[in-house]
């Protein structure tokens, strides 16, 4: 199915951020926030989503990064919302458990129409280089209030910051991918019930 692409703007008193996302693309990312590690956490999402993913994210990184990354959050959960559109056909549910040397993350998603996270992460350290990662948080809060979808993450086990959270990302993106993946057996059909989400 062609068009399932979304482009989404964000501008306001702290950030300017452009998002497009492709559902059907082929992995790309170019993201540029002014963050690297952020940046090398949402290639991980484009690559294991299978979704061609650009951001570009001016923020006001001299306060400190938190404007800039629930921005980011906020602005891909609307460019994907929108890419799914009536939500016709997808699989709805996806999961992924993906393992980093030591690092064990599970994350579950559902495109309910209800937002809610639960994030069970305990990190082994409060900063990756100068990135604080209690943001993570905050991004995912951001995608799934305007993604409008429940999401589970859980970091089952891990010694290293950096691993648990690279996991984490890469789960994201390959339960992602599953969920909005196409069903042929169910190409017209909103996978609900109450036939809407």
């Amino acid at each position: 199915m062609a068009g399932r692409t979304a482009s989404v703007d964000r501008n306001t008193l702290e950030t300017l951020i452009k998002v497009k996302v492709d559902l059907d693309g082929a992995g790309e990312g170019k993201i540029q926030t002014g963050l690297s590690f952020l940046d090398h956490m949402l290639d991980q999402v484009a690559r294991h989503g299978l979704m061609d993913i650009e951001i570009e994210a001016a923020g006001d990184l001299h306060v400190d990064a938190h404007h800039t990354v629930e921005d980011i959050g906020i602005t891909l959960g609307q460019a994907v919302d929108q890419a799914v559109a009536d939500k016709k056909g997808i699989r709805r549910y996806g999961h992924a458990y993906v393992p980093l040397d030591e690092a064990l993350a599970r994350v579950v998603i559902d495109f309910s129409g209800r937002p809610s996270l639960v994030y069970a992460v305990d990190l082994a350290r409060t900063h990756v280089g100068e990135f604080e990662v209690d943001l993570i948080e905050e991004f995912m809060q951001g995608f799934v209030n305007h993604a409008r979808v429940t999401l589970h993450i859980d970091s089952l086990r891990g010694r290293n910051a950096h691993h648990q959270i690279e996991s984490v990302f890469k789960a994201f993106g390959r339960a992602l991918r599953m969920a909005v993946e196409l069903d042929p057996r169910s190409a017209n059909v909103t996978p609900s019930t109450k036939g809407t989400l």
